[in-house]
C-alpha cells in the first residue's frame, strides 16, 4: 500500500494528546456494538426457554440472570456515549459535526435507561412467564426510551449520510440511510404489535445492522484522526 505524504499524519500529529483522546473515545464506538451483540447472542443461545424467533433481546433482562443483559445495556450505552463524544471531536467544523454526535449520545443514554427500566417478560420467557406480557410501568418506560433512542439513531444516520455525500465517499451515504431506515421500520413493526417470527427476526437484523454501521463509522473516523486537527 502506498501512503500519500500529503495526507499521511506526521509523527507529531500521531502523538498529539488531543488526537489520542479522540481515538480512544472513537474506539469505544467501534467495540460497543460487537460487545452488545456477542453478549446478547450468547445468552439467547444458552438461556432456557429463550427463542430468537419469538423473544426480543431486551427480555433477557428478566430472570435470575437478567443482570447480565441489564449490565450489557448499560455498558453498551456508556460506550456509545463515549464514541459519540469522539465523533463530535472528529467531525468538528463540518456538516453534521454537531447534531449527529448529539443524537448518537441520546441513543447511548436510551440504552442505559433501557437497562434501568426492564422490558416485561412474556411469551413464556423466562420459563413460567405468561404467554401474553403483563404491561408494567417499567415495561412502558423501556419501550418509551427505546423509541426515543431509535428515532435519534435514525436521524443521526441521515445527517451523517449527508456528511459522507458532501465528502464524496461512495457507498457510505447509502449504507447510512439503509441502516437508519431499516432500524426505524423494524421498530415500528414491533411497536405495532406484530409479534410474528418474521417481525422479531427483522428487528434483530435491524439492531445488528445498526451496530455494524456505528462500528464502521467510528472506525472510519478513527483512521482519519491526525489528518486534521481535532
Amino acid at each position: 500500500m502506498t501512503i500519500n505524504p500529503a495526507t499521511a499524519p506526521t509523527a507529531a500529529e500521531r502523538c498529539e494528546p488531543a488526537s489520542s483522546v479522540t481515538k480512544s473515545l472513537l474506539g469505544y464506538g467501534v467495540i460497543a456494538g460487537p460487545v452488545y451483540v456477542a453478549v446478547s447472542l450468547a445468552q439467547a443461545l444458552t438461556r432456557e426457554g429463550f427463542d430468537l424467533s419469538r423473544h426480543a433481546w431486551s427480555q433477557l433482562a428478566n430472570g435470575d440472570l437478567g443482570w447480565l443483559q441489564i449490565t450489557n445495556f448499560m455498558l453498551a450505552g456508556l460506550m456509545t456515549v463515549a464514541g459519540a463524544v469522539g465523533l463530535a471531536r472528529a467531525l468538528r467544523g463540518g456538516p453534521g459535526g454537531t447534531w449527529a454526535p448529539r443524537l448518537l449520545a441520546v441513543y447511548g443514554v436510551s440504552l442505559v435507561l433501557a437497562g434501568v427500566f426492564r422490558a416485561d417478560p412474556g411469551g413464556g420467557f423466562p420459563v413460567g412467564s405468561p404467554a401474553e406480557p403483563v404491561i408494567s410501568w417499567h415495561g412502558m418506560l423501556h419501550f418509551l426510551v427505546g423509541g426515543i433512542g431509535f428515532v435519534a439513531f435514525f436521524l443521526a444516520t441521515l445527517i451523517l449520510a449527508r456528511r459522507y455525500a458532501v465528502e464524496q465517499h461512495r457507498g457510505w451515504p447509502a449504507f447510512s440511510r439503509v441502516a437508519g431506515i431499516w432500524l426505524l421500520v423494524a421498530f415500528v413493526g414491533v411497536a405495532a404489535g406484530a409479534g410474528s417470527s418474521a417481525t422479531i427476526l427483522a428487528f434483530v437484523s435491524a439492531v445488528v445492522l445498526a451496530w455494524v454501521w456505528l462500528s464502521a463509522v467510528s472506525l472510519d473516523r478513527y483512521r482519519r484522526v491526525g489528518r486534521s486537527r481535532v
